[in-house]
């Protein structure tokens, strides 16, 4: 299999280009700068320039893969956001999955996989909801309901398989959310929320890329949730990655304070549950998540951390050896 991955230089790209080409598929990585040419390219997977937002580039990059992924993102990084720092975005999620269907039609893809998020779908009341539930509107999410529309309008139109892949709340030691969670915590600068009892569904980065590489692999028409096999409470996830760092336990603070210091935004984030399960993806795709619940995602994520930082310290010491004997 030929495989077109837009976003392929990101957090989740990296980890599809690996896998894919573990599984012996070829892979071309849509990129715009040196940087993310070698990024794809020590993944494993050939680079070629292309624009987002320009379905004639991306055809032509794309030429000769049967299978086309969306998997570019632009997630704001501040803790306080404003809808303008969303509006990226939300372009890439509205124009990139109107180019990239585009491009994919325009050089036969077979199939296209339409990278969206869980609570497209989340009931107002929070009660479990599964892929057949609703999609629930709301200002902040409408432009994944908006790509996850092209996506299936391109599909009838078209011809080519969608598979739309509802990733959970990502996390891995690479990412630089998690990353400014894990400082956050340490400076204890990260509470609990209200009660923290509200649900998250999780997935480690590297349980999502090996959804998409599953599902590609066997193609068919649908919506799938792509999220690991237990919830978790938001006050234990903190409490127990705060264990792990060696950093104290998270303050509580009350919901009205958090609203003021951070934004609705994020305060929604942390305080609403998200209910619901992996069962119809490891039903129709045999897919099992590596690291199944956050226990074993945070272990690895914590270990890796440790590893990288002992072979910077092996590496400072090594070229302070190396000045000395210089002298």
């Amino acid at each position: 299999m030929k495989v077109f991955i837009a976003g392929a230089s990101g957090v989740l790209g990296r980890r599809l280009v690996r896998q894919f080409v573990a599984r012996g598929h070829s892979v071309i990585g849509q990129v715009r700068s040196p940087k993310a040419e070698s990024a794809v390219r020590e993944a494993g997977g050939e680079p070629r320039q292309a624009d987002l937002f320009d379905a004639e580039s991306l055809a032509r990059a794309a030429e000769g893969c049967d299978t086309v992924i969306h998997a570019a993102t632009a997630i704001p990084t501040k803790q306080k956001t404003t809808p303008a720092d969303w509006a990226m975005n939300d372009r890439i999620r509205r124009k990139g999955t109107r180019c990239l269907t585009e491009a994919a039609a325009k050089i036969g893809a077979k199939s296209h996989l339409q990278q969206s998020i869980v609570w497209v779908a989340r009931p107002t009341d929070e009660s479990p909801f599964s892929e057949d539930s609703p999609a629930v509107p709301q200002a902040a999410i409408q432009s994944a309901i908006d790509a996850e529309s092209i996506a299936r309008e391109a599909e009838s139109a078209e011809g080519f398989t969608v598979l739309i892949l509802r990733g959970g709340f990502f996390y891995d030691s690479e990412s630089a959310h998690t990353h400014m969670l894990a400082d956050a915590l340490r400076k204890r600068q990260m509470p609990i929320i209200g009660g923290g009892e509200a649900m998250w569904a999780m997935i480690h980065s590297d349980d999502a890329a090996s959804a998409y590489v599953a599902a590609a692999e066997k193609p068919k028409s649908g919506v799938w949730h792509i999220v690991d096999d237990e919830l978790v409470q938001v006050g234990t996830f903190l409490k127990e990655f705060a264990a792990r760092l060696g950093a104290p336990a998270p303050r509580r603070v009350p919901v009205w304070l958090a609203k003021w210091l951070a934004g609705e935004q994020a305060v929604e984030y942390f305080t609403r549950s998200v209910r619901t399960t992996n069962a119809r993806f490891r039903r129709d795709f045999d897919w099992t998540p590596r690291f199944p619940t956050y226990r074993e995602g945070l272990n690895q994520i914590v270990s890796a951390w440790k590893a990288e930082a002992a072979y910077q310290a092996a590496a400072q010491s090594a070229e302070m050896a190396n000045r000395g004997g210089t002298r």
